[in-house]
């Protein structure tokens, strides 16, 4: 299994107020993608997928109306 850190962050909704919530993890999977669609079941879940260059898998993503992105980086 492979090990990735990860950071999720969630996008404040207010117009005027650009912070974000932001949490680190590590996380054990053999496919990111699987680990999001579990994380977010049953949720309405709609989101891209980008793999950088480097091997960073980011994910952007809309659940119950909420802006979200998760980025996986291999440790």
């Amino acid at each position: 299994m492979k090990e990735y850190e990860a950071i999720w962050e969630i996008f404040n909704q207010c117009a005027n107020n650009q912070m974000r919530d932001v949490f680190f993890d590590e996380v054990q999977t053999d496919d990111p993608e699987q680990f999001i669609l579990e994380k977010f079941k049953d949720k309405g879940l709609s989101y891209d997928k980008t793999v950088r260059e480097d091997g960073t898998i980011v994910f952007d993503i809309v659940t119950s109306g909420i802006k979200q992105r998760y980025t996986f980086t291999e440790i």
